[in-house]
């Protein structure tokens, strides 16, 4: 059964077409007129339909009006009063008050074509618009979205980059996560050539990455950083134990004093009975805490003495009553007013027949220490480490001068302090000996000491006790570090381990950055003619210190043929890498106060590597300066003897050749030195082998007489060359 399809139109009359539309609009705004077309044949009239039988809007049977023509006025307003509450019932549908069929008819009636909607300008644009046009709407918006948002991701990302004072153009193209090559360019638009390696400074780096759009941001040195750190005011000050550092000549008995001072013999412990380390003691007398540091007073540890007058509050000058003012007590003197520091003179050896006291003020006058019974500011006490005279009234004069000096400083604050000495020690790893001169350090703090940085594991007092912490003034053997700091350097306690380690990394990078791996001098040295010998030597010894003295000491010893050259400088045991770099670069090895491993000594003796061990650092010095007196070409005097002149060459069976020869000068002898001389150029350089005079040999030939001679396996004579005999002496030579 084919469905009958119902078509409604919009329009009036055929005969009253506009003017009835018209007239609806102007008695009600939302007046519409309804007119159905007329049923095919055979088909029944809609009002003849079935209440749920479905069509465009959805009608009762009620709704419906049947097909008349309208004639009069009347009848048209009857039609406009029906058509007007058919209008206002789909209205109220629309707008949802009938809600009967639920959400989904009502979704249905919104979609569906009514007659208000068939005459409201807006909803024919909506009836017009269908869904693919929907679709393509959709899409279109959703084009633009990613379009922008493409844009948005395309956009330069301005970002914080930090500036040092000296950085590769790599390194600055990585921090601006910028290609290299476009750095370049941009230099070499500026005429700067530079390639990727290129070290650029701070100024120039800056203008980069403005030109790339960030923000530059130059970073605070290391150095800086530490100075806030050390510049931190102190607020609860407390008095805190004097650092006295004991100076003097060799064998003057420094070590001696403090032994008394401690009640310890150390001098029995010290190789040579001198001492070669930097030593810290901490003594108590009277309730009255002193540190003491004991210094080396060989020539070679300068360093040491220089360092430990920087760590110090005030100096004893040690001076031997029977010996007097020497070298290293002038140095020490030099060292301890550079510092700015008082200076208290302990004359020792008071005890000895030929002490003279007054002969050691009188030579200190000489350098501007005039002591107090002379109208002088200096403390000097006579005494005797043997008999203990006057070391309470020493250790008194200390405690008097510390007082003036009024030594306070905060225990709260973070440690700081500076390293005397560091070694590796087996089994314990690197460690270092530090004195700490403000704050309190503790078990656990994180610390940065030069270019190393580490945590504290323990602390060891120069008892040999482990304490859990080390207030100002203490000497304490710190444990936890990554590797051997230098002597000298500071220590710095720090929050985190996150602040020590960017501090140590910081350190670290512009000591690389600092470095020029082409200087002048290298450039020089490169073209010069090196006429003199390398003397390469490689030196472990167990301290930092006595490394650094026994590196100044070598380096001094100075000759024009002859220059030592340390390309190894380090601490701890030898071991086999030592011994391979030593056979490769032909150098001496030295072990100073150190042993070498199994395998070291394993190798050495298959490699046939001498392993020079010493504990005295003088006879370390002594065996270099021979070993390198070896080098030198050794001094070779000459004396003519005599010359003879060849007038004829004869030709002699089982002989060869023989010069006759004329001498004009001194003689001719025997088995002496002789060289050929042609044209003023030495031709050949022998030994005389025969001399024939009347064909008779003879051994030697005096001026005026003519002979024949021959030399040692040289038979091209010619005629006028000149034979000249001479002797040779040769000297050694030592540096």
């Amino acid at each position: 059964m084919e469905k009958k399809k119902i078509k409604l139109t919009i329009s009036g009359n055929s005969k009253k077409t506009i003017s009835n539309i018209e007239l609806a609009k102007s008695q009600s705004k939302n007046a519409v007129v309804i007119q159905k077309k007329g049923n095919r044949i055979g088909s029944k009239p809609s009002f003849y339909k079935k209440p749920n039988q479905k069509n465009v809007f959805n009608k009762q049977k009620s709704n419906f009006i049947p097909k008349e023509p309208i004639n009069t006025k009347s009848s048209a307003v009857n039609d406009f009063e029906k058509r007007k509450l058919a209008e206002q019932r789909a209205t109220k549908r629309l707008k949802g008050e009938n809600t009967q069929k639920g959400k989904i008819g009502s979704k249905r009636r919104e979609l569906k074509l009514t007659i208000s909607r068939a005459l409201s300008e807006d909803d024919i644009e909506f009836k017009a618009r269908s869904l693919a046009s929907l679709k393509r709407a959709k899409q279109k918006e959703n084009k633009e979205l990613n379009k922008n948002e493409k844009l948005e991701q395309l956009k330069p990302v301005k970002r914080d980059i930090n500036i040092p004072e000296v950085i590769t153009i790599r390194e600055l193209a990585n921090r601006m996560a910028e290609q290299s090559s476009n750095l370049i360019k941009h230099l070499l638009s500026m005429g700067v050539t530079a390639t990727i390696n290129h070290s650029i400074n701070s100024d120039i780096a800056e203008y980069l990455v403005q030109e790339f759009g960030h923000n530059p941001i130059k970073e605070e040195k290391a150095e800086e950083k530490i100075k806030k750190i050390k510049e931190i005011k102190s607020q609860n000050l407390k008095s805190r134990p004097p650092i006295v550092t004991v100076m003097g000549h060799v064998d003057h008995g420094k070590t001696s004093v403090l032994d008394v001072l401690r009640k310890a013999n150390v001098v029995s412990g010290e190789f040579g009975g001198i001492t070669q380390h930097l030593g810290a003691y901490q003594i108590e007398y009277s309730s009255n805490k002193i540190t003491f540091i004991d210094t080396p007073g060989h020539a070679a540890f300068t360093e040491m003495r220089a360092r430990g007058s920087k760590l110090t509050d005030l100096v004893i000058l040690v001076v031997a009553a029977d010996d007097g003012v020497k070298p290293q007590t002038i140095e020490s003197i030099k060292h301890a007013k550079a510092a700015k520091v008082p200076i208290v003179v302990a004359i020792n050896k008071c005890d000895l027949p030929e002490a003279d006291p007054q002969k050691i003020k009188n030579q200190l006058l000489e350098h501007e220490l005039i002591a107090e019974e002379l109208s002088g500011d200096t403390l000097m006490v006579e005494i005797s480490t043997k008999t203990k005279k006057n070391l309470d009234k020493l250790v008194e004069s200390v405690l008097l001068q510390a007082e003036l000096l009024d030594l306070k400083t905060d225990y709260d604050l973070k440690a700081n302090g500076i390293v005397m000495e560091s070694k590796i020690d087996i089994g314990r790893g690197p460690v270092v000996n530090i004195i700490v001169t403000s704050g309190t350090l503790k078990k656990g703090d994180f610390f940065v000491s030069g270019l190393q940085w580490g945590k504290v594991r323990a602390l060891i007092n120069d008892k040999g006790a482990n304490i859990e912490k080390a207030h100002p003034s203490t000497p304490i053997e710190v444990l936890g570090i990554n590797g051997p700091s230098k002597a000298g350097d500071d220590f710095i306690v720090l929050e985190n381990e996150k602040e020590a380690k960017s501090l140590c990394e910081a350190r670290i990078q512009e000591k690389k950055q600092g470095k020029n791996p082409l200087t002048f001098v290298t450039q020089d040295s490169a073209f010069k003619d090196k006429t003199s010998k390398d003397f390469n030597v490689i030196v472990k010894s167990d301290v930092h210190g006595s490394s650094e003295a026994i590196k100044n000491a070598i380096s001094q010893i100075k000759h024009d043929e002859v220059k030592p050259k340390i390309i190894l400088s380090d601490i701890g045991m030898v071991t086999e890498t030592d011994v391979s770099l030593a056979k490769a670069s032909n150098a001496i090895l030295i072990a100073f106060n150190v042993k070498p491993s199994k395998e070291a000594k394993k190798l050495a003796e298959r490699d046939k590597v001498e392993i020079n061990s010493y504990n005295i650092i003088y006879e370390l010095l002594d065996f270099i300066k021979n070993k390198m007196s070896g080098l030198l070409t050794p001094d070779i005097e000459e004396k003519i003897i005599g010359s003879a002149e060849i007038l004829e060459i004869f030709k002699v069976s089982k002989v060869g050749k023989v010069a006759g020869s004329k001498v004009i000068d001194g003689e001719i002898l025997q088995d002496s030195n002789a060289r050929v001389i042609r044209d003023g150029t030495i031709v050949f350089n022998g030994k005389i082998g025969s001399i024939f005079r009347e064909k008779n040999q003879a051994k030697q030939v005096s001026a005026g007489l003519e002979c024949g001679i021959t030399i040692k396996n040289f038979n091209d004579f010619h005629k006028k060359d000149i034979i000249e005999v001479y002797n040779s002496t040769i000297t050694e030579r030592s540096i």
